[in-house]
């Protein structure tokens, strides 16, 4: 019965309106930007309800509460650039570090929002989460309230691809007890595994500076955030950026295969190598190919038609 709840609530959800969440480590990266603005420009099917703030912890943050924090504002940031300053009331700051333990969760105004709107929806209208960051909050939610893993369906990109059993992926090894704790939890998952699929959905400078800059002020942001940051390290004359978090905002828009081609997979056992695949478990849906260039195509010509104020 457990498994058919699984597969019924990990079906695509269709074109009507659904319920959407997302957990984001924004200011980690170049990406997370462009995901948050996806969403906000595809409001008549996504309609967003929170978003929370993850934490991160690298040169760019000294410590998980600091890269949190900067998310924060960097959330804010976008949303005024966008045009839309009504969500700042739906903005929250999540865990401050990363889980001490398997079974202890690091209480947040992110994760107690998460658990509350979680239990106000139902197997049959769940609540679509976004985890584009360590999964920290979501885990999180969980432990506090088990049963909500009923009541939401949750969309995180992380991890590699089964055939690269490598697993030096940000979202994963940042907070790995996290990930085992999504993973094992038994909630509706949908994986977008990093290195080895959505490693491919990349960008090139001529595409943002022929498309995206001219746009508009939030287009021109993305855009030039972009190329200062590949322009920092790269010494090539031609180069691509992968954006990854878009994929995650896109799988809720996927009717048809028209951006990523998936399967129901069992679900394994993320490991800091790989991963460890026990002869029973629940069913998750494993993304294993992203149409570039369809995806691309959608996300230029939603951005610049809806851009900002």
């Amino acid at each position: 019965m457990r498994d058919q709840l699984l597969r019924k609530m990990l079906e695509f959800p269709g074109t009507q309106p659904v319920d959407v969440v997302i957990d984001t480590d924004t200011f980690n990266e170049v990406d997370d930007q462009f995901a948050l603005a996806y969403l906000l420009r595809n409001a008549r099917r996504l309609r967003l309800q929170a978003i929370y703030a993850a934490p991160f912890f690298n040169e760019k943050a000294a410590s998980p509460r600091e890269g949190m924090e900067k998310s924060y504002q960097e959330i804010l940031k976008v949303l005024e650039l966008a045009g839309e300053p009504e969500y700042r009331r739906l903005v929250y700051k999540g865990a401050d570090r990363f889980l001490p333990g398997a079974s202890e969760p690091v209480v947040s105004d992110a994760s107690q929002d998460l658990v509350r709107r979680a239990m106000a929806h139902s197997p049959e209208r769940p609540l679509y989460v976004i985890g584009i960051a360590a999964a920290t909050n979501l885990a999180s939610a969980l432990l506090q309230r088990p049963e909500i893993r009923d009541r939401m369906v949750v969309v995180w990109l992380g991890g590699s691809a089964y055939h690269r059993m490598e697993q030096e992926e940000f979202n994963l090894i940042e907070d790995l007890l996290a990930a085992q704790v999504l993973f094992g939890s038994g909630v509706p998952l949908v994986q977008l595994p990093c290195w080895g699929v959505v490693e491919h959905f990349t960008i090139s400078r001529s595409e943002l500076e022929r498309h995206l800059l001219p746009a508009n002020p939030l287009c021109r942001y993305l855009a030039s955030n972009v190329i200062q940051e590949v322009q920092s390290y790269s010494r090539d004359l031609c180069w691509t950026k992968t954006i990854w978090d878009v994929t995650a905002v896109a799988w809720l828009l996927n009717e048809g295969g028209r951006f990523m081609e998936d399967r129901l997979v069992p679900a394994p056992i993320p490991l800091r190598a790989g991963y460890e695949f026990p002869e029973t478990s629940h069913p998750m849906r494993y993304v294993s190919h992203i149409q570039r260039d369809a995806l691309v195509s959608s996300l230029f010509q939603t951005l610049m038609e809806g851009g900002g104020p």
